[in-house]
């Protein structure tokens, strides 16, 4: 690490700690304030000093830790000790968390064994005679990410997982891959009709609105909303016209002029130096594995679920129950298949699958120390503290964007959109109708976009925040799937999602003072297309020319 990296580490480390030591030990653990929101500030900036994510991380709970047992040396050895005793072992003891590490290592295990029995190949090579250039491929990978709209995770391991062989093949960058991945998950899942994403949103909107006498059916508020979830729908778009076009801007760009020199990843060669050993391919043996997973999890959700409708059932479904039990039965399917064929050994199979989870063990260490840092945050208040900064007295019109930057402050510093919503929705809501609300307590119909507005904001900005966060799970995954230096992940997705976020703040904006949600899409597109076209670049020197194809051989990162 250079002096510079270093210097800047040193002054963030000691602001910080200047920053504890002058505030009022009374006020330090007691009304949200300032220093709530130090941790998280560390493991972010640290994160892209040193780009190392797993010790910004700890640097971030290390010292949450430390102002949480008292400042001095006894409480910095005292909060070092905690770390892994209080903060990972807490995080790691939760059901729920355990359910996501074994769903990983399944998946994990599964892709292991599929990659080795000629599965991968197989499928490659079926999506390969039509999908054959970088820009079939990248298309090809948006729209498996459409396909996979029910939950963002799912769609993450899946797509990451199983386009990278192929994508490889065409040296497309894993930073491109693991955006093309990270851009068709939660914007996806979170609008989606019918998802595990709209069951906790819907019974958000429903607890928000019980006391509020002029609101009812939260599934009607809900696609109301929809309208107004600007960031998650031109996400999409602009996704599509990355795919399309082939262009790219910022650090992206620089990725993939990188890759298609040959070197896939930035802190690696990116070549494929593992070779399958299998002569004969079938894309069964990848198929049936995957189909199997994603039979099991909607089969899961039909059968955790109650209720008399697919939004009751989707509301009361257990998803990470379902993905357990999907991962787990994909990976004895895929082992089966693998044996059952004399492909190979029992013993090689096993090995196959555990080399599986040695791929995905350092992005598991990233996810619990996420959590850990999760659990600092939610001590320190530092998401109370982000909501007091709303003010009192803002005008109804900029109400659901400054909702957006709030919500996209929280997710950024927190890492989960989940909770990000979990913690605004309840108070939005009731704010939202009490601004726009007349004296008799009754809103208007022409001022109910700023409700519907409001809501959507919560839900764009952790989407948004999500998305440029180095410690959010489903960017990690991303990053894990796809087999990409997180921190590169983050670096690249974020020029992006910035654009996009912009754009749909404005929107916000402007749909705030009266302007059409669909003159504001019509708007947004238009300016998404011609920006990319005019200020963005290809990789390649000419539209006919292509990376140099690989060999047919599915070769492990």
């Amino acid at each position: 690490m250079n002096m510079k990296r270093w210097i800047s580490l040193i002054v963030l480390l000691v602001s910080s700690f200047f920053i504890v030591y002058f505030t009022d030990d009374s006020s330090v653990l007691g009304t949200p304030n300032i220093i709530s929101i130090l941790p998280p500030l560390i493991a972010i900036s640290a994160a892209f000093i040193l780009r190392q994510v797993i010790i910004a991380l700890f640097l971030g709970i290390w010292f949450g830790a430390w102002v949480i047992a008292g400042k001095g040396l006894n409480g910095l050895f005292k909060g070092l000790l905690d770390v892994p005793q209080k903060y990972a072992l807490n995080v790691i003891n939760d059901t729920d968390h355990i359910s996501i590490i074994l769903i990983t290592l399944f998946i994990g295990g599964m892709v292991g064994v599929i990659s080795t029995n000629g599965g991968l190949l197989g499928l490659v090579e079926q999506i390969k005679r039509w999908a054959n250039s970088r820009k079939s491929v990248q298309l090809s990978t948006v729209f498996m990410g459409f396909v996979i709209f029910f939950d963002d995770y799912a769609n993450t391991l899946i797509i990451g997982n199983t386009m990278r062989s192929l994508t490889d093949k065409v040296n497309i960058s894993r930073e491109k891959l693991a955006y093309l991945v990270d851009a068709t998950a939660a914007p996806l899942a979170s609008i989606a009709l019918i998802s595990l994403w709209i069951g906790y949103e819907v019974g958000l909107i429903g607890t928000a609105i019980e006391s509020i006498d002029g609101l009812s059916e939260p599934y009607v508020i809900f696609l109301n909303s929809i309208a107004y979830s600007f960031y998650p729908v031109l996400t999409l778009i602009f996704v599509i016209f990355i795919a399309y076009t082939g262009k790219d801007f910022g650090p992206m760009l620089t990725a993939e002029k990188r890759a298609f020199s040959g070197k896939l990843s930035a802190n690696a060669s990116g070549t494929l130096v593992e070779k399958s050993n299998v002569q004969q391919s079938s894309c069964l043996n990848a198929l049936l594995p995957i189909i199997t997973l994603i039979a099991t999890v909607i089969f899961g959700i039909l059968l955790t679920g109650q209720g008399n409708t697919i939004t009751e059932i989707l509301g009361s479904a257990d998803s990470l129950v379902a993905l357990l039990f999907g991962g787990f039965l994909g990976s004895i399917v895929a082992i089966i298949m693998t044996v059952a064929q004399n492909i190979q050994s029992l013993e090689n199979t096993i090995n196959s699958w555990t080399n599986g989870l040695s791929r995905v063990t350092s992005a598991l260490v990233i996810l619990v120390l996420s959590w850990a840092l999760a659990e600092i945050t939610k001590e320190l208040n530092t998401a109370n503290y982000l909501a007091t900064i709303i003010g009192d007295g803002i005008y109804p019109a900029l109400f659901p964007a400054v909702i957006f930057l709030l919500a996209g402050v929280i997710s950024l510093g927190t890492g989960t959109s989940w909770g990000t919503m979990g913690i605004l929705m309840p108070l939005v809501v009731p704010v939202s109708w009490s601004l726009v609300s007349t004296s008799n307590g009754f809103v208007n119909p022409s001022d109910m976009h700023i409700i519907y507005s409001s809501i959507s904001c919560v839900l764009a900005g952790a989407v948004w925040g999500d998305h440029c966060s180095p410690i959010s799970d489903t960017t990690i995954l991303s990053s894990m799937a796809s087999q990409c230096n997180h921190i590169e992940h983050v670096r690249t997705q974020m020029p992006y999602a910035l654009v996009v976020g912009v754009i749909a703040l404005l929107g916000t904006i402007a749909t705030g003072f009266g302007l059409s949600w669909w003159s504001v899409f019509i708007t947004a597109t238009v300016l998404l297309w011609f920006g990319l076209n005019q200020f963005g670049q290809s990789c390649q020197k000419s539209p006919a020319s292509e990376a140099p194809a690989l060999s047919v051989d599915i070769r492990q990162p």
